[in-house]
């Protein structure tokens, strides 16, 4: 199916948000919003993507 991923277009075969992250190589420490509704870590392995949705994933910056 296809999505946005980050403002970009991704095609995937994953079917939950926490199998694309997986797919996408994103490590546990992210935050993630799926159509512009935040979903907080333990709902990611229940929450489901369809073709369109746009999927933002937010890793924490360290330094300063």
């Amino acid at each position: 199916m296809n999505i946005t991923l980050n403002g970009n277009p991704c095609r995937t075969d994953a079917a939950t948000l926490a199998a694309l992250l997986a797919e996408q190589g994103f490590g546990p420490k992210v935050a993630t919003a799926r159509n512009g509704d935040f979903v907080p870590a333990a709902w990611r392995a229940a929450t489901p993507i369809a073709e369109g949705d746009r999927i933002e994933v937010l890793a924490a910056m360290q330094g300063g």
